[in-house]
């Protein structure tokens, strides 16, 4: 228990370290690969008829993700080799949470989204 709450104070304090930062900092210019929250929840809202509540609960989720991946980078002081299993598990989580907001058939087109993403890296890394 007491584990589990001094990994919360961590990460706690790592995001209001990195919410305090300039957001026109860091890496690239402060520019997402994937857009900012707004802008990959506007994708997803075109792509899967997002309502609006939905869009407000993804946004909330892309949000967090990207306080959490910020605290991530800084901690990490630029070794992007030292957090990929950390960012890969957050990704996860994220699409995992994506996932139960979605409806049933939203949900399916998310998964090939996904699916897709993933065949596309693959691609790339192996050199095709």
């Amino acid at each position: 228990m007491k584990k589990l709450l001094l990994v919360c104070a961590f990460v706690l304090g790592l995001s209001a370290i990195s919410f305090a930062q300039d957001n026109n900092g860091g890496q690239n210019g402060g520019r997402r690969r994937g857009g900012n929250p707004t802008q990959m929840t506007a994708r997803l809202k075109e792509q899967l008829s997002l309502t609006d509540d939905q869009v407000a609960k993804v946004t909330a989720i892309y949000t967090a993700q990207a306080k959490v991946q910020d605290s991530l980078r800084t901690a990490s002081n630029g070794d992007r080799q030292a957090i990929r299993p950390a960012i890969t598990a957050l990704r996860k989580s994220t699409n995992d949470k994506i996932t139960a907001v979605l409806t049933a058939d939203q949900a399916e087109k998310f998964k090939k989204q996904l699916a897709d993403q993933a065949a596309r890296q693959a691609a790339r890394q192996n050199g095709n």
